[in-house]
Parts: C-alpha cells; sequence; structure tokens
C-alpha cells in the first residue's frame, strides 16, 4: 500500500468512513495482567482477527474488516472486569489468551457506532506493570520492537503493538502468513535501546508513525515489527 494507515498528513483514507478495531482487555482488581504480557496477546488478537474465515472473502466481518482498512487503521483498547467483561464476552468477537492476559477483539465498527456495552467501557486507566523484567526476546521469532522514546499507557501500547503485527502482516507472502498462523503466531514485545532504535527504524522493516490523535505526537515512531522474514 503505498499511502501509510497510520501517517499524520490528511489523505485519501481520511475520505473515507472511518472505523476502529475494538480491543478490550479483562482488568480484575485482584489479577491484572502483566503489561508486556498484554501488548503480545493485544498483538496476538489484531492477527487472529485478520486471518480469521469470518474476515475474510465472503466472511461475516469481510465487509466490515474492508471498510475499515480501507481508512485509517485505527484500534481503541478499554477496559472490563466482572459483569463488563462477561457483557462484553456475549459480543461477537474473539478472546485471545496470554499467560497472565485476556484479549478480546471485535470486527470494526464505525468511530461513532460502537455497541452499547463496549461504548460503556473506559480508555483511561489502562495502566500495568511487569513484576519481573522480560527475558531477552528469541532472535528467530517475531519481535515488535516498542520506541525507548515514548512514554505511553498500557492502553495506547497495546493498540501500537497491534499496528506493528498488522503491517508485519501485510508484508508477508500467502505462504509465510500461514506459516505464522499454523504456529500459534508467536511474537514478543521489547522495548528497543535506545543506541539500536534508529537502526531498526532506518533498516526497511515495518515501522508505525503514529497519527497522534491521542497521547503522543503525530509521525512519531512507535513499533518497528521485526519479524525474520522481512529481515
Amino acid at each position: 500500500m503505498s499511502e501509510s494507515p497510520f501517517q499524520s498528513e490528511a489523505g485519501v483514507r481520511d475520505e473515507a468512513p472511518q472505523f476502529v478495531l475494538p480491543l478490550v482487555v479483562r482488568m480484575e482488581r485482584d489479577a491484572p495482567p502483566a503489561r508486556t504480557d498484554a501488548l503480545e496477546t493485544a498483538a496476538r488478537a489484531v492477527l487472529v482477527m485478520l486471518s480469521d474465515e469470518r474476515s475474510l472473502g465472503d466472511g461475516e466481518w469481510a465487509r466490515a474488516m474492508r471498510d475499515w482498512q480501507d481508512a485509517r487503521i485505527r484500534k481503541v483498547v478499554r477496559r472490563a472486569r466482572g459483569a463488563e467483561w462477561r457483557r462484553a464476552e456475549a459480543l461477537p468477537g474473539i478472546t485471545v489468551t496470554g499467560k497472565s492476559a485476556e484479549v478480546r477483539v471485535f470486527p470494526p465498527v464505525p468511530l461513532d457506532g460502537w455497541p452499547k456495552d463496549l461504548a460503556r467501557l473506559q480508555v483511561s486507566g489502562t495502566d500495568l506493570d511487569d513484576p519481573e523484567p522480560p527475558v531477552d526476546a528469541d532472535p528467530s521469532a517475531p519481535v515488535l520492537w516498542m520506541s525507548p522514546d515514548l512514554e505511553m499507557s498500557a492502553g495506547k501500547a497495546m493498540a501500537q503493538a497491534g499496528h506493528g503485527a498488522q503491517l508485519a502482516w501485510w508484508e508477508l507472502s500467502e505462504t509465510e502468513r500461514a506459516a505464522w498462523r499454523d504456529a500459534g503466531f508467536p511474537l514478543a514485545v521489547r522495548t528497543a535501546d535506545p543506541g539500536r532504535w534508529g537502526e531498526l527504524t532506518g533498516s526497511g522493516l515495518p515501522v508505525v508513525r503514529d497519527a497522534g490523535f491521542t497521547e503522543i505526537a503525530p509521525g512519531s515512531c512507535t513499533v518497528a515489527a521485526d519479524h525474520p522474514a522481512l529481515r
């Protein structure tokens, strides 16, 4: 695609009707997920939605997925617990589970057309920590490198990780996509070393440049998608 779905400049994508991909992270008071696991689970949830048969061809979600991808690729992460989570689970979507995180992804909806049980969920306050520092990423597996220069809430970072996974998916061949899907979408999300960030963003790998709708400045590089097949 010649026009980035994340660029800050106005373009053809802005003229199309705007949709958003909703993601909801389960945030129980007594058992919040670890931050890195939440980011990785959100990224896998996006990939699961992109590859699901309902999103392809004549599938029931295919039209919404096409409309969403023709416009800006917006994702919004909200949080739910208890009865909120149970109501979210009752809506059409897919729940993806990590080590400690549960993220449910839903087919795209118009910006002003959220289902009421999702619209009432809060966006702010999605702050998470890692109880222990993440282990080094496996260099033979895909890694979504987060910018070391930007501070983002967990919800914002989850959306950015999803963007990075999606850009990698778009760059892969059908054979490479199938191999990644069949392996269960292994991936890691890590913060890049400051000394290596410039190398990653200038390497030709897919890089997310945020449109600047929330939290960070337009055009900021947030994620470099380092998939082995793209090196």
